[in-house]
């Protein structure tokens, strides 16, 4: 199969879909791989690496062009929709319940768009967005540090305090992922953390990971409206695996909540769980509403993108693997965890929470693959 690494388009973003080693891998099991030029330079990789690892670095139209998979990080922008076409198969970030409009072009298209986000295994763990997100959390707390300092529009709060002050107040919307890392590096900077979570037994496995260092509520409205009005920083860290986020923390909650406190709200590419809340770039991250400082970037581990490279790579590579060695159909009914994975195949939305945010029914993939054929 040849294999097709673009450059990504998105304000800021300094990720790339696959390491020097994943390209060995692919080389070695027979592929060939297109990365186009300059692709890895934000995250340090050189050109002369791709090529050393058994890739051809060249142009885009060349790596849209002779594709057959082709792997991003981040959805296709309008700009690059012109070079989606039928047949090809997209494996990347989607977050299609946010984004009505890609999705309607990727099933106009009949391609076959493959979803990091929701490849989900029996557990129902998200194996290949939990690196992201153990990214995103860790400096969801980090990023809001920042922006509580007074010259950048925050209360001029340090998280920690110091002897005599008390430290920062930081809420954690969400034990998922997301919600933990936050926890871990908000505890570990000293901040008096509070978490909220619908499910018990999530709160209860909070509370023995940090030993009583967190203090677990449950959340509804009556918490989180309590919690929010105390917060310093608010981190958003709800998920519902596929759908858009749900609105948690109403605009009213925010009127209520301290000047020149922060949000952050990781949920925002999944449609965000602040009412508030809209997206933002690296390039201009925040905005103040109602006195409360808001950061809502899409794609925050592109802060980070070398760590984020890896990491990614190391979670995606088998599935990659998998899909260039078996084709989509085979890969598909082999391997439960891709196969939700799959959000639209040829024309048809597969993914139940995907239809449900375009008000369609979803075609179950079974039908799909029952008349697909498949590549080995």
């Amino acid at each position: 199969m040849i294999v097709g690494v673009p450059k990504e388009q998105k304000a800021g973003e300094r990720r790339v879909a696959l390491t020097p080693a994943g390209v060995r891998a692919l080389t070695e099991g027979g592929h060939r791989v297109l990365v186009e030029a300059g692709a890895g330079a934000g995250s340090g990789i050189a050109d002369e690496e791709y090529r050393r690892a058994g890739a051809s670095p060249g142009p885009a139209e060349q790596v849209w062009g002779e594709a057959e998979l082709i792997l991003k990080v981040k959805e296709p922008l309008p700009a690059e929709w012109p070079r989606l076409r039928p047949g090809l198969v997209l494996f990347t970030y989607l977050h299609l319940a946010a984004d009505p409009s890609l999705t309607r072009t990727l099933l106009d298209l009949k391609l076959i768009a493959i979803a990091y986000e929701t490849v989900q295994r029996p557990d129902r763990s998200l194996p290949l967005l939990t690196p992201m997100s153990e990214v995103a959390g860790r400096l969801a707390v980090q990023v809001g540090a920042h922006y509580l300092e007074r010259p950048v529009g925050g209360r001029g709060v340090l998280l920690s305090g110091v002897p005599g002050v008390p430290p920062a107040n930081v809420v954690i919307i969400g034990g998922g992922t997301v919600g933990l890392n936050a926890a871990k590096v908000a505890v570990g900077m000293g901040a008096d953390v509070a978490l909220l979570d619908i499910s018990v037994d999530r709160l209860r496995y909070v509370d023995d990971l940090f030993r009583g260092r967190v203090v677990t509520l449950h959340s509804n409205s009556f918490n989180v409206a309590r919690a929010v009005q105390r917060a310093d920083l608010l981190v958003g860290g709800v998920l519902i695996a596929g759908a858009r986020a749900p609105r948690v923390v109403t605009e009213a909650m925010v009127r209520e909540m301290k000047e020149g406190a922060v949000i952050v709200d990781v949920a925002v590419d999944q449609g965000g769980c602040v009412e508030t809340i809209r997206p933002t770039t690296l390039a201009d991250p925040v905005y103040t509403l109602h006195g409360v400082v808001h950061y809502a970037v899409t794609n925050m581990p592109a802060l980070v993108p070398r760590t984020s490279t890896f990491a990614l790579t190391n979670a995606t590579l088998p599935y990659i693997l998998a899909l260039a060695d078996k084709g989509p159909h085979r890969a598909a009914l082999e391997d439960p965890a891709l196969a939700r994975g799959i959000n639209a195949w040829e024309g048809a939305i597969v993914h139940p929470a995907v239809a449900e945010a375009m008000g369609e029914k979803a075609v179950p993939l079974e039908e799909c693959l029952g008349t697909a054929q498949g590549t080995a």
